[in-house]
């Protein structure tokens, strides 16, 4: 298990350490072997890791090479990776050629994406035209043949031959030795197109393929063309194109064989690495595992001594903790209940300090000192009376009779007033003769106010607790 995992580390490892641009030079390789698939996938894998590094050089390179890679098969596709890699480059410009070469390759795409459809061919214009001013600018004459060799490509497929004639003809003496044979490839096609046969052959003529077998197939199949137009076998013309395309078809289809032999190898050689890897690793493993088994076992016994050991400790150290807490809880309980004594002591004096300075107050009120007259005589009081007992109630008792007058809409002011006489604590006598009725008469209209106002059907439960309540 530790080798396996030590493995899977030195792999992890390999593939961390690999940069953007190393992986670059591995699809390049790919495509020089023909291996366009396995090009691809590691292209992808360059583009991920030069945006993980920020290495925007590699990142649209990475970009242009994918777009070149399947520019064969899509055109869309490769002008959208075309597309990607502009705006990575205007980002991050570095160097002009390779602005240059970006653009000629999107005039290109765009060109091959209208040709199909006779689409307009703005796009592909003006992306070329933009590589060839910063070309002419810079003077960097290679880029001006190849860009003005794009523009007569892209006229021709317009079909305007004498513009496409017009550029390939400015493209040719600016033309280098690995340059010329596109730039007379696309002058003898626009002179073939006019059907100026004689200039076209000897433009043909001039191209050499040397180890080229595509080019080679190009220049003698259009001088094939050439020489039965001449003898006005059109038929002929035609069924020398379509052999010509099956060859082309047969050329392409062995290098997807080679592609794919070419991967079936690198396959079986990177499996025969990893058995011999393996097999390396699996030896050294065993002679690991070997030692940490008896590492492992002398920890292991030494691990459980010390275990015990401790485990003995701190039994004794938990239970002399435990014994230090019951006694500092018991303590806490202790200060806790004497405490609570206190806080209880300290209330109950100051609701009786609370309840004196209420009871002084209230006597020292000249309608209370009114009302506590003890003689049988009847006692009168002005509204002006009541409302000052009111508000003295309400002040010291916390609004509790404007709250009963909120709480209760259909208590009338007599009820009001039976009720302040009761909470002052008068007696049955002094309400009496405050309202000149008998002892009776007072406990029959509490009894009334009890139920029928305040809902309290229990005998022992009295006004004054209602109140209070």
């Amino acid at each position: 298990m530790i080798g396996v995992l030590l493995l899977a580390c030195n792999q992890q490892q390999k593939e961390s350490d690999q940069s953007a641009a190393d992986c670059l030079e591995s699809a390049e390789a790919a495509f020089a072997n023909d291996s366009v698939r396995l090009g691809e996938s590691l292209l992808r894998k360059t583009i991920h890791l030069a945006e993980k590094t920020e290495d925007w050089h590699t990142y649209y390179i990475a970009y242009q090479r994918l777009a070149v890679a399947l520019s064969q098969g899509n055109h869309e596709e490769a002008l959208r990776l075309m597309k990607k890699a502009l705006t990575i480059y205007e980002q991050h410009p570095d160097d002009e050629r390779n602005y240059v070469i970006l653009l000629d390759y999107a005039g290109t795409y765009a060109a091959q994406v209208a040709f199909p459809t006779d689409g307009p061919y703005d796009e592909a214009f003006d992306f070329v035209h933009r590589a060839y001013d910063i070309a002419e600018k810079n003077r960097m004459t290679d880029l001006m043949c190849q860009t003005l060799t794009s523009l007569a490509n892209i006229a021709w497929a317009k079909e305007d031959y004498r513009q496409a004639l017009d550029y390939a003809h400015r493209a040719e003496p600016l033309a280098t030795t690995d340059l010329l044979s596109g730039t007379l490839q696309v002058l003898a096609r626009s002179y073939l197109s006019l059907n100026m046969l004689d200039s076209a052959e000897t433009i043909y003529r001039r191209i050499e393929p040397g180890d080229d077998v595509h080019l080679a197939y190009i220049v003698q199949s259009n001088l094939a063309k050439i020489s039965l137009r001449r003898m006005g076998a059109t038929k002929v013309e035609e069924d020398v194109d379509d052999a010509f395309e099956q060859v082309e078809d047969f050329y392409y289809k062995a290098l997807e064989q080679k592609d794919q032999y070419y991967q079936e190898t690198l396959r079986q050689e990177m499996e025969n690495q990893q058995l011999e890897y393996r097999s390396q690793m699996y030896s050294r493993i065993l002679l690991v595992v070997i030692i940490a088994t008896v590492l492992i076992l002398l920890v292991v016994v030494l691990a459980l001594r010390y275990r015990l050991r401790m485990l003995r400790q701190q039994r004794v150290y938990e239970e002399s903790k435990l014994k230090n807490e019951l006694i500092i809880q018991e303590q806490e309980k202790l200060r806790l209940q004497e405490e609570t004594e206190h806080q209880k002591t300290l209330l109950h004096q100051a609701n009786e300090v609370v309840a004196f300075l209420q009871n002084y107050i209230l006597e020292r009120t000249e309608v209370v000192k009114k009302l506590n007259q003890s003689s049988d005589s009847p006692v009168n009081l002005n509204p002006r009376e009541w409302n000052e007992i009111e508000r003295t109630l309400n002040a010291i008792d916390g609004n509790r009779f404007a709250n009963i007058r909120e709480q209760y809409p259909e208590l009338q002011e007599d009820d009001i007033r039976l009720c302040i006489l009761t909470r002052l604590g008068l007696s049955n006598r002094n309400i009496g003769n405050i309202y000149c009725i008998t002892i009776s008469a007072v406990q029959h209209r509490k009894l009334k106010l009890k139920k029928d106002i305040f809902g309290e059907s229990n005998p022992d439960v009295t006004l004054e607790q209602i109140l209070t309540r």
